[in-house]
């Protein structure tokens, strides 16, 4: 009994594995791959509320999980990527961090590129970095 109670004991100190993203480098290799494939459910995650700054977002109050994915689903379905490059990654303050990306991209039937930053908002919760605002600027 003894023994296995010390083999218990022995278990709980191991570390646990993070779900999700353990760190905000992890948060940015998602995000990046999340936009890549034009995936909102993705790049959202389990996020709960955004704030979105896009064409066609009043970047007035947070979103819903819903709502930011659809209007992210809108806002990429004209667009073909060209390119997509993380220039940033930052923890402002413990728990609180910003990922910055570089896009290119055409609007479909058109051949002029465009360029877009990206600016990500993420608060660590719990083990997981989970984005909490989405600013685009030209």
């Amino acid at each position: 009994m003894r023994t296995a109670w010390l083999s218990l004991s022995a278990l709980a100190l191991l570390p646990i594995p993070a779900r999700g993203q353990a760190t905000l480098s992890d948060a940015a290799a998602r995000a990046k791959a999340a936009w890549s494939a034009h995936d909102p459910q993705a790049l959202v995650g389990q996020s709960s509320n955004i704030v979105l700054q896009i064409p066609g977002a009043d970047p007035s109050s947070p979103l819903e999980r819903p709502q930011a994915v659809e209007l992210l689903r809108r806002y990429f379905r004209p667009a073909e990527e060209r390119g997509l490059d993380v220039t940033a990654i930052r923890e402002v303050e413990p728990g609180k961090g910003f990922v910055e990306l570089a896009r290119h991209y055409v609007v479909a039937g058109t051949a002029e590129l465009r360029r877009e930053t990206l600016f990500l908002g993420y608060r660590l919760i719990g083990r997981e970095w989970r984005l909490v605002e989405l600013r685009s600027a030209p």
